[in-house]
């Protein structure tokens, strides 16, 4: 009989659960899309009865096999979607609305009545991260403004308002736990990453009652028991819970200062792991917890990219110039060296480290021998520039010089993009062969506390291949230089 471990990944455009062996191999995979509820504002929503019926039918389906081959799941781990924002009652844990989905935006006439007020600095100094609709503290005070069901469950003290984790927590045990972490609490806004606990002045800023809030405990604790409303044949333990980004740094194993991953999604982040004391940016990046493990905390440099995979994608969908995404290697490869274009995908705004909503899309440096090879390139170039912009402010952060860069998400399958993000960063850069490493990541804080795992389960479970960089220098200099000047270009006319 093999010990098995269940992660459970709660993502934003569905759910898996992913079997893991006693050697942290992947065992098996289910999966299954949720709805993306968005209205005629734009606004975006999931059901949060529809992702609890789908964590139950994946496990059940994750049972089955497992009972088939004879096999025993001993442990679950949870990772999830971080800033969406659920409400539901603490008397039968029904929802009171739909979620906030962390992409949806609903919340800005509120962020912006508080930056007017002059608290930005203050809830700043405590998160470390700007006042913002992204997070979930406004999409809170949202849901209680605008909720008739939220407001009267406030009025009975029969609310319960927290991220996805918190949600399945109390769903899948019942009501018996109601409890969170530290870094999916960070994320809210409503927690002071010094104190590691709910603050009042925030708590106060943002109108969400403290008694509606979770517990929070370390990232490695039992959360609970659950048998997935009897889909199990007894209940087990759920004994690591981390936000997604944070699970993907784990599951790379970046538990030492100033390791840094990249995950390549629709956008990108950008992690690096600052250790046991909470350096703030001076460079426009964000501190946040990585972690909470038996009372210690590790902290993070955090950077996210708006669009990184996404600009792929605009070259298939949009553009027509791609049928399949694996084609871009090969122009990119193609491309005349000698083109210049530069491609700045402010499709969205610009993220960290320029932080501007009001930047807009151009591709610059066209001449008339620009073909479809050297805007493909420029694409693909572009994402590797705005992740490097990233590392190196991290860099600068720390007072570093370099960085071996571990990367992961759909698009680092791309041979000339990994090769390009190695060169343009000068950092050597390594690709895993584990693709669901934020399951991996909760599992394996999981595992370690049941005695499955050892430190050594999690370094052997995942082998790399190794990008050098083979640009030289001076190239390198030219490319950021220009890519620089463009960005410059496209920051100052947005002022």
């Amino acid at each position: 009989m093999t010990q098995l471990m269940l992660g459970i990944d709660q993502s934003t455009q569905g759910t898996k659960a992913v079997l893991f062996d006693s050697a942290g191999r992947l065992y098996q995979r289910f999966s299954k899309n949720h709805r993306q509820i968005i209205n005629d504002q734009g606004w975006i929503s999931h059901d949060l009865d529809e992702i609890r019926q789908n964590v139950i039918l994946l496990a059940s389906k994750a049972q089955r096999l497992v009972a088939k081959n004879g096999d025993e799941i001993v442990g679950i781990g949870i990772t999830n979607q971080r800033e969406t924002a659920a409400a539901w009652s603490k008397k039968d844990g029904h929802p009171l609305a739909k979620s906030v989905v962390w992409q949806c935006s609903r919340a800005t006439k509120i962020c912006d009545g508080l930056i007017a007020s002059g608290v930005g600095d203050m809830v700043q100094h405590k998160t470390g991260m700007p006042l913002s609709p992204y997070f979930t503290a406004a999409k809170f005070d949202w849901l209680i403004q605008n909720e008739p069901a939220v407001k009267q469950a406030l009025v009975e003290n029969d609310l319960c308002l927290g991220t996805m984790d918190s949600w399945l927590i109390y769903q899948l045990t019942a009501g018996a736990s109601f409890k969170t972490e530290p870094s999916n609490g960070c994320r809210t806004q409503l927690l002071d990453i010094e104190s590691e606990q709910w603050d009042s002045q925030l708590c106060e800023t943002f109108n969400v009652p403290l008694t509606s809030l979770p517990e929070i405990v370390d990232s490695n604790s039992c959360f609970g028991y659950t048998d997935f409303d009897g889909v199990f044949g007894q209940k087990i333990p759920i004994h690591g819970v981390l936000a997604d980004s944070q699970a993907a740094l784990f599951g790379q194993h970046c538990v030492d200062f100033a390791a840094v991953k990249a995950t390549y999604g629709t956008g990108s982040s950008i992690m690096m792991n600052i250790g046991d004391q909470a350096i703030r940016s001076t460079n426009g990046l964000m501190t946040s917890i990585a972690w909470r493990f038996h009372g210690q905390t590790k902290y993070v440099l955090e950077g996210n990219v708006n669009y990184s995979g996404a600009v792929v994608k605009w070259l298939k969908e949009d553009l027509g110039l791609i049928e399949k995404a694996s084609e871009t290697s090969d122009l990119a490869e193609a491309a005349n060296p000698a083109d210049q274009t530069y491609l700045i995908p402010a499709f969205s705004g610009l993220g960290a480290p320029y932080w501007d909503d009001k930047a807009q899309a151009v591709i610059w440096g066209m001449t008339r021998t620009t073909r479809k090879p050297e805007l493909v390139r420029a694409a693909l170039n572009s994402i590797a520039f705005q992740i490097n912009d990233v590392v190196q402010q991290m860099l600068a952060d720390i007072g570093c010089h370099e960085a071996v860069l571990k990367v992961d998400g759909g698009v680092t399958n791309n041979d000339y993009l990994m090769q390009f993000q190695s060169d343009i960063t000068a950092a050597k850069l390594l690709l895993p062969n584990v693709e669901e490493l934020s399951a991996f990541g909760a599992v394996s804080v999981a595992a370690l506390e049941l005695g499955l795992y050892t430190e050594a389960t999690i370094k052997q479970a995942i082998t790399y291949v190794a990008y050098q960089p083979k640009m030289s220098a001076e190239i390198r200099q030219q490319q950021v230089a220009g890519w620089q000047h463009v960005m410059s270009i496209v920051t100052k006319n947005c002022q």
